[in-house]
């Protein structure tokens, strides 16, 4: 019998087991890699085509790192808290690790069928008591600098789920899981500071080698503004508000006012005629997500009977409210400009409010559409008292130095990004460890309590007003205090949970010390492993986890824990695999593919390598069933090279002959080049290249298969085994020294120039590259379209470089 994948596949998987192969070293003269893929959630459905698309290129990079003489850490573990495992229990009563455990134990078998060289001594769990005692302890870092912290703030409630949901997790205004209805109310939350850390997260942007798109996404996400505070008073109140604006120039074209539905000022200002209108506007409001509200296009309001004094006229403005303003976005209240910003335009016609023209275009030297409001270009002040006659920045530098002398306003940087809205009311979480005492306040618990074990619940529900599963369990909520720590005080635990995203904001640390038990992890293996060498996973991260991991390791980094502030030095972002039909994959469109039954009848090196080649590593690819069945027929012909069908061994101990050695050098160079700049598919279109000429040259000497067969081995690693075994190689091809390339033998014989006569391209030629320039003429004129227009004459002058120009020059 010839190779059988379905033989060959586990052989090898047992025997790097038990050589435990890609187990990174603790210590090591070597240089270290550390490459790591965006852990998996461990739901009940398993791991999909998605995943073998995230992990494979991960995977590559790793094998080739280790075979180049690496110290290489490629460790796996699960996000394993959040919301489906709860809602799960909530319907079947069983406990949330039941589930975990099992959905955990099935992605790992997946994983360990497809090769991948993970360092599975290193394997952890974020729902681990001995993993989340050290999420517990970087939290009370993060709340002993002042950047945890608890605030009563709008968020996305779910009456169905019972919970706090994020804003990624609403979809037009239903929750994300089980389409239920999403309303916004205020709720006294854990709130982490993440706006302090804002400058210097826009700022080490520039620290690390990530896709431009994401870096820009993160900048804009972060949203950086410099403009002016500015306080307004209101008629008839005592109290007054302000709006940040980076327009303070056009403060003569305000015509109204606008507040969040939820400003805490509306309740108080509205006037009696107003407030029925009012309060079913704000109703109305609390039942649409944050999402909505910011992508509505229809322009809704209601106007709260109050007015504003202009800061300079004193004139009289409208105070309204519309749900396009958020509370916690600046100030919850914005100044109204509507001659010079379309929203406000809009809001102003649809409610027949003033507008007015503070910039003229035409004293700037007119543009277009100039004449007609909105006008949001560039322009001169009109209209504007003291401003008049002014460019922008000369009227935006005017403008604050008066309303500081005046001290209407003070200049200010603001920023789009807001605090981190860190609680859940959820069960199946890291509980605080906090403890509440009527004297002694709010207290951090000892170090040496931790972790605060999540108990065991009689149900999974939170209660219906919002109060988390664990308010229930009286004997884990009273605490007791002792000599130190609320000594005589009965106190109480905090019974909210933390979001998912708490548990994979420091994981990258962990794995570089998996079984410290008197740390998170050591500073030597934090010295040595960190940076993170080469992060892999989708984009949807972009401004969630990737946001969150660079702010917690800026924490760690002014606490003194960890000796760099950016976790990931190079991120790589995979493209999704699409349905045959060129469609997201979903249940709903039937075109959901499974790797493990087409591992079944195509093994796991075909999927790993045709995800490969299936195009750019970044671009969106269809999933193609005759492509996998040409991957499959060419890591077939590559084993009968050494072996044929029925089992006979047919590889020599030939010389190469020179064509095919040059060829080979070429591929190992190129699959080299190629592994460097994660373009895998090219590479493997190289290594096809090659195995044709093979055939083609009737060559099937050891002297090209062995080296084949190890640059093969980072794409096909069980087939690169077993033809390794074959061909007598020495211990595992996993784990044996990257073939090296002859320079030499890399350069091209012949080259291809183009042929230009008076500069205009005529035609191409093709020279040995050292070719003289009596040889380059000569060819020159055996081409057609050159020989036509030299007609028959020698050109006046000749411009030749070897192997780059030929140009003549015909007078």
């Amino acid at each position: 019998m010839g190779l059988n994948f379905s033989e060959y596949e586990s052989k090898w998987q047992k025997k790097w087991a038990e050589a435990k192969a890609f187990q990174a070293e603790t210590t090591s003269a070597k240089p270290k890699y550390y490459a790591l893929d965006m852990f998996p959630y461990p739901s009940g459905s398993g791991l999909h085509i998605g995943h073998m698309a995230s992990y494979t290129p991960g995977d590559i990079v790793s094998r080739y790192k280790r075979v180049n003489g690496f110290n290489v850490l490629h460790p796996m573990g699960y996000d394993a808290f959040g919301l489906p495992a709860e809602q799960y229990a909530i319907q079947t009563g069983i406990h949330p690790a039941i589930t975990t455990d099992k959905a955990i134990a099935s992605f790992r078998k997946t994983l360990q069928s497809f090769g991948f060289s993970f360092d599975w001594s290193r394997e952890i769990s974020t729902c681990e008591p001995k993993y989340y005692k050290w999420t517990q302890f970087i939290f009370l870092k993060l709340y002993e600098r002042g950047l945890a912290y608890q605030k009563e703030v709008p968020v996305n409630w779910c009456p169905a789920l019972k919970t706090v949901l994020a804003n990624d997790e609403v979809i037009d205004g239903k929750s994300e899981r089980g389409g239920h209805p999403v309303i916004r109310v205020p709720m006294k939350q854990w709130m982490l500071k993440i706006t302090d850390y804002a400058e210097r997260l826009l700022n080490d942007l520039d620290k690390v080698d990530w896709p431009e798109r994401t870096k820009e996404a993160q900048r804009n996400w972060i949203g950086k503004s410099e403009g002016a505070r500015i306080t307004f008073k209101i008629e008839g109140e005592s109290e007054t508000f302000e709006v940040f604006t980076t327009r303070p120039d056009t403060l003569f074209g305000v015509t109204f006012m606008v507040m969040a539905p939820e400003h805490p000022l509306v309740k108080k200002i509205t006037s009696q005629p107003q407030h029925a209108a009012v309060e079913d506007y704000v109703l109305a409001t609390s039942r649409k997500s944050e999402v909505d509200r910011k992508a509505t296009t229809d322009k809704t309001g209601v106007f709260t009977g109050a007015h504003a004094l202009h800061p300079i006229t004193g004139e009289k403005i409208e105070i309204w409210i519309a749900d396009y303003v958020l509370t916690d976005y600046g100030t919850g209240a914005i100044m109204a400009v509507p001659g010079h910003d379309a929203r406000d335009f809009e809001f102003a016609k649809k409610f027949n409010l003033p507008v007015k023209r503070v910039l003229s275009p035409a004293a700037s030297g007119g543009g277009e559409g100039g004449d007609e409001l909105p006008f949001e270009g560039e322009g001169t002040l009109v209209n504007s008292d003291f401003l008049n006659g002014l460019s922008k920045a000369e009227a935006i530098k005017k403008m604050l130095s008066h309303l500081e002398s005046k001290k209407l306003g003070i200049r200010e940087v603001q920023y789009k990004l807001r605090d981190w809205l860190f609680s859940r009311q959820r069960y199946w979480g890291e509980p605080f460890p906090i403890v509440n005492f009527p004297k002694a306040g709010q207290l951090g618990v000892p170090v040496n309590e931790l972790p605060v074990m999540l108990p065991e619940v009689a149900d999974y529900e939170p209660s219906d007003s919002g109060e988390a599963p664990l308010a229930k369990i009286a004997d884990w909520v009273n605490y007791a205090g002792k000599p130190g720590f609320g000594e005589g005080e009965q106190g109480r635990r905090e019974t909210d949970t933390m979001p998912g995203a708490a548990g994979s904001s420091w994981y990258f640390l962990r794995y570089i010390d998996p079984n410290n038990d008197k740390a998170p992890f050591s500073p030597d293996a934090e010295k040595y492993w960190m940076p993170v060498d080469l992060y892999v996973g989708g984009p949807e991260h972009t401004v969630g986890h990737l946001l969150y991991s660079r702010f917690w390791m800026k924490v760690l980094f002014d606490v003194g824990l960890v000796t760099h502030d950016e976790p990931f030095k190079k991120l790589a972002h995979q493209g999704m695999i699409l349905g045959p039909d060129g469609q997201k994959m979903s249940k709903s469109r039937g075109n959901v593919i499974s790797p493990e039954e087409i591992a079944k009848t195509h093994g796991a090196d075909s999927i790993r390598t045709f995800i490969s080649f299936m195009g750019p590593l970044d671009t969106d690819k269809p999933w193609s069933p005759t492509g996998i069945d040409g991957v499959k027929r060419f890591l077939d012909r590559v084993g009968r090279l050494v072996v044929t069908d029925d089992g006979q061994y047919v590889a020599t101990k030939d010389a190469l002959p020179p064509a095919t050695e040059k060829l080979l050098h070429k591929t190992i160079k190129k699959v080299t080049e190629d592994i460097e700049s994660m373009s895998f598919n090219t590479a493997i279109a190289a290594m096809m290249i090659l195995v044709n000429d093979l055939y083609k040259a009737e060559c099937r000497s050891e002297l090209a298969l062995k080296p084949l067969t190890q640059i093969l081995a980072p794409f096909a690693p069980h087939l690169a085994e077993e033809l390794w075994e074959k061909l007598g190689g020495t211990g595992l091809c996993s784990l044996a020294p990257w073939p090296k390339y002859d320079s030499t033998l890399c350069a091209d014989d012949t080259v291809t120039i183009g042929v230009q006569v008076n500069g205009k391209m005529r035609g191409t030629i093709e020279l040995g590259v050292t070719a003289s320039e009596e040889e380059a003429l000569a060819a020159a004129k055996e081409v057609s379209t050159v020989a036509a227009v030299l007609a028959g004459k020698n050109p006046d002058k000749v411009i030749y470089k070897a192997g780059k120009i030929l140009n003549l020059i015909v007078k």
